[in-house]
């Protein structure tokens, strides 16, 4: 497991598209950041999950397995 990283309160509809392709929130936005990463992680045997709490931000949390599969 990778160090979490904290960011703003993301709404429940907005987390349910975070990881699909070319949707974005921003307005220069290509919508491809996360859902490249989560590829990545998941072809390397990873995965990313994000959590998300009224009053203290969101956390994503990236896992690797430790013997490279």
């Amino acid at each position: 497991m990778l160090p979490r990283r904290i960011w703003c309160i993301i709404r429940t509809e907005k987390r349910a598209r975070l990881f699909e392709a070319f949707h974005s929130t921003k307005q220069l936005g290509l919508g491809l950041g996360l859902y490249v990463s989560r590829n990545i992680l998941q072809e390397h045997g990873g995965r990313i999950d994000v959590q998300s709490e009224l009053g203290y931000g969101a956390t994503s949390t990236v896992w690797l397995p430790a013997d490279g599969a």
